[in-house]
């Protein structure tokens, strides 16, 4: 739609040079005589902006510009100031005014003017908006659940998000630990502020530092020039680290630091740059072994860990899969332009008996599948992928059948057991490719090959570590 611009002068020509103007511009112009006239047409119409001219007479471009942002206070006002006059222009713009412009007119002067006020209001209003769609998506009510782990978690939401308290999520892959962070940020004091997410596995070891702490320019080879970390684009607002288990000691070190001192240093500086951070951390590891093993610093653990919140599977809250499954459907629906209006009361069985070794991910990703592929109106049994229909695909994502004796059992050796065997199901239905076989599983390149080398399942070719 053309920006509606609503000009304001006493002198004709004015009005006709920015009519001829505006118009050509691609705008559409309404021209009127004085402040009057243009409160009357302000309430008949709605514009995009005023254009006014500062002395008019009966009612000043002052007057007009305070009737009309008691009217909408977002309204984009710039005055038409002459020679001489600049410093009533500046009073106007500490009273709301986005700008000014002199005659005799300069027309680029002008059009660009116009233009920058009209882009930078419709950014701002975009942003708005998306932060409201941002409080919508990720308030702790549109966590879908309605099982007891789920009620558990929305009250500890309620709780933390109005503290700046340091948060530790824990849990498998899939069970939606970056929205239960964002949902934290939403409803609390720092909506407004950046929220930032950084994935600490999927960042080379190499890069680390600099994507966290930033950079000089000529630091070294390809900083060509000064960039920002992650800490100061999130400063003031909440720095989301995921998959917190992957990051390297160097680099522990240096996060410590920062939330222990609230200052950060880019690579190749020497000054200390001041940030306020909110921490939240998420892992599907077990920080806790990883301590006792010296592959993370009990002190950033501590640090890190001062509030936890466990976001169980999908399998130990299973009165929560048909409540899922609808929300995807309605989800897919609109997204793929698809009219699946339901999932049968057989195919919903099917779901619930299904145990979910990639936990609502896999669940979202289920029903994606099926909308996309439906031909009918309602999901059936035979339209869900094979493995939902399989009784294997219903037992524990390992086939160990475990039972505990009275003589007890090594948890930590039947874990490695099923680890191991997981590791080369994966590996054997990626054909070998190891990068593959973590994309199946869920983990990071980096995480697997500390299995792969942990359960002795052979080397990491060069080839995959170049990709």
């Amino acid at each position: 739609m053309k920006s509606r611009i609503l000009v304001v002068d006493d002198e004709e020509s004015i009005r006709e040079f920015l009519e001829i103007m505006l118009k050509k511009e691609g705008y559409e112009p309404t021209c009127v005589e004085d402040g009057q006239q243009a409160l009357d047409m302000f309430k008949k119409r709605t514009f995009d902006m005023v254009i006014s001219d500062l002395q008019m007479p009966n009612m000043t471009g002052i007057e007009l510009l305070r009737a009309i942002r008691d009217q909408d206070p977002d309204m984009l006002f710039m005055m038409i100031t002459a020679f001489g006059t600049t410093e009533t222009a500046v009073e106007a713009m500490k009273l709301g005014a986005y700008d000014y412009i002199t005659k005799p007119f300069k027309i680029d002067e002008v059009r660009i003017n116009i233009a920058n006020a009209l882009r930078s209001r419709n950014l701002e209003f975009e942003n708005r908006s998306l932060k409201k769609e941002l409080v919508k998506e990720y308030s702790f009510q549109n966590l879908i659940g309605n099982s007891e782990p789920m009620h558990r978690i929305f009250e500890m939401i309620k709780r933390v998000s109005q503290t700046p308290t340091n948060i530790l999520i824990t849990g498998e892959s899939g069970t939606g630990k970056e929205v239960i962070a964002k949902a934290i940020h939403y409803n609390g004091p720092l909506k407004d502020k950046p929220f930032v997410p950084v994935n600490c596995g999927a960042i080379p070891e190499s890069l680390m530092e600099s994507e966290m702490f930033g950079h000089k320019k000529g630091s070294f080879t390809g900083a060509v020039a000064d960039k920002a970390g992650m800490f100061e684009v999130a400063d003031g607002g909440t720095l989301f680290l995921d998959e917190i288990g992957e990051l390297p000691m160097s680099i522990q070190v240096k996060l410590l630091r920062a939330i222990q001192e609230r200052v950060i240093r880019r690579v190749g500086g020497i000054e200390d740059t001041e940030v306020n951070v909110r921490i939240i951390a998420a892992t599907n590891r077990d920080l806790q072994e990883m301590v006792d093993n010296g592959t993370f610093r009990q002190d950033l653990f501590y640090r890190l860990n001062v509030i936890n919140i466990h976001s169980p599977p999908l399998r130990e809250r299973k009165d929560d899969i048909i409540l899922l499954a609808k929300h995807f459907l309605k989800k897919y629906n609109e997204r793929l332009n698809k009219t699946v209006n339901g999932i049968s009361d057989e195919a919903l069985e099917q779901l619930k008996k299904y145990n979910y070794p990639g936990n609502v991910r896999e669940l979202e990703n289920i029903i994606e599948r099926t909308v996309a592929l439906e031909g009918g109106n309602t999901i059936l049994p035979e339209s869900l992928p094979p493995m939902v229909n399989t009784p294997s695909g219903r037992k524990m994502a390992s086939s160990h059948e475990i039972e505990i004796t009275e003589e007890g059992l090594d948890l930590e050796k039947v874990i490695g057991q099923i680890e191991k065997e997981l590791l080369v199901k994966a590996i054997h239905a990626a054909n070998g490719v190891k990068k593959r076989a973590a994309k199946l599983l869920n983990i990071s390149f980096r995480s697997m090959r500390y299995r792969v080398e942990k359960y002795n399942l052979g080397s990491i070719s060069d080839d995959e570590l170049d990709d």
